[in-house]
């Protein structure tokens, strides 16, 4: 496994599962647990100590709410680690971007957007970084791009088309 995908709870597995999607589109293998930094800590600190020697490049940690599982994670890891704030019924999510991306000095944490849109990104940043190595999955990230290209310069002719 290249990719460790950890989330707080099972029921935020429906809102993250964009993430999964983006690395099947590459080709990336990766594993999907729930732990809690505030009801697992001893799993969760084993889990990031651990996670290099198993082969896991990346860490992606979805949590929602206080959304401390990204930042303990990176506090016991020298992985990258990517937090995915989950939405909430209380504030759409902004409370668990905010708890994701205020991390204090020294203890990284590279922070996606509130919903779907971030959930694939959180994927495609993964992708990247371990492209950084691997020159299969930077010729699948040149391909990728140049079909959004595409894909926005049809949209954009079709649109032209429509409106005439």
């Amino acid at each position: 496994m290249q990719v460790g995908i950890l989330m707080g709870s099972d029921s935020d597995w429906q809102k993250i599962s964009g993430v999964a999607r983006s690395l099947d589109e590459f080709g990336v293998s990766y594993e999907i647990n729930v732990m809690s930094a505030h009801r697992t800590p001893d799993s969760v600190k084993r889990y990031a100590e651990e996670a290099f020697g198993r082969g896991i490049r990346v860490i992606i940690c979805a949590a929602g709410g206080a959304a401390h599982l990204a930042g303990v994670v990176a506090s016991h890891t020298i992985l990258p680690v990517i937090g995915i704030p989950v939405p909430t019924e209380l504030s759409g999510g902004l409370d668990s971007l905010l708890s994701t991306v205020q991390m204090p000095g020294d203890i990284p944490v590279a922070t996606v957007g509130v919903g779907s849109g971030g959930a694939r990104n959180a994927g495609i940043l993964a992708v990247q970084i371990l492209a950084l190595s691997d020159t299969v999955l930077q010729r699948k990230l040149l391909d990728f791009r140049r079909e959004l290209v595409k894909k926005i310069t049809e949209k954009n002719m079709n649109l032209k088309k429509s409106l005439k």
